[in-house]
């Protein structure tokens, strides 16, 4: 193993588990789910939940700017777990491989307090997988912002130089390195552990 690195820090989404908010939607075209996103700026208002903002503060809001779209709106906080279908493949395996190897590994997401606690109940190895998990909606600040990754390192008493990164979101990752840490930009569990062999972390 490499003697620098000692922790591997995961986002979550779409690392760990899927995120996918159009599928939500699935009697709805790729079109129709796109203008409605565009029209209410979802990308913003879910990032405010993320912040820490509350889904019912949330949810008043947008449908009071947007009253003709509150079906819409409503079915997106009744039926959010559609968004997020599962582990993402190979994922499970690969932390539970660095645990056999007595790797380290933390966690930094972008997620709502109400909505992680709910994608913890569903999927067991998010609550008991990390020795540091740091939640955007608990601290008030969102990634890239680099106060949160020092947040983690402080947390889990580590150098950045000890820490590799993995998110899919190059500025997320860009960050990361800018704070002093390794990054790897992710796609697939096979090309993240094959990043991790030639690091050392993996046999």
């Amino acid at each position: 193993m490499s003697r620098s690195l000692k922790a591997v820090v995961f986002d979550v989404g779409n690392v760990l588990i899927g995120w996918n908010p159009r599928l939500v939607y699935p009697d709805l075209t790729d079109a129709q789910v796109r203008c409605f996103f565009q029209e209410v700026g979802f990308q913003e208002w879910n990032v405010a939940q993320d912040r820490g903002r509350s889904w019912a503060e949330g949810v008043a809001e947008l449908i009071a700017r947007y009253p003709h779209r509150a079906p819409l709106i409503e079915r997106f906080r009744r039926d959010w777990h559609r968004a997020v279908p599962g582990p993402v493949d190979g994922m499970e395996q690969l932390l539970d491989t660095l645990d056999a190897r007595g790797v380290a590994r933390h966690a930094i997401t972008n997620f709502s307090v109400e909505r992680w606690i709910e994608c913890q109940a569903r999927f067991p190895f998010l609550a008991n997988g990390f020795g540091v998990t740091v939640v955007s909606g608990r601290e008030r600040m969102v990634k890239p912002d680099p106060r949160i990754y020092r947040l983690m390192l402080t947390r889990a008493g580590l150098a950045p130089e000890d820490c590799i990164f993995v998110d899919d979101s190059a500025a997320n990752v860009a960050t990361a390195r800018a704070v002093g840490m390794e990054g790897h930009e992710f796609r697939t569990a096979a090309g993240l552990a094959s990043d991790l062999r030639r690091r050392g972390l993996l046999a």
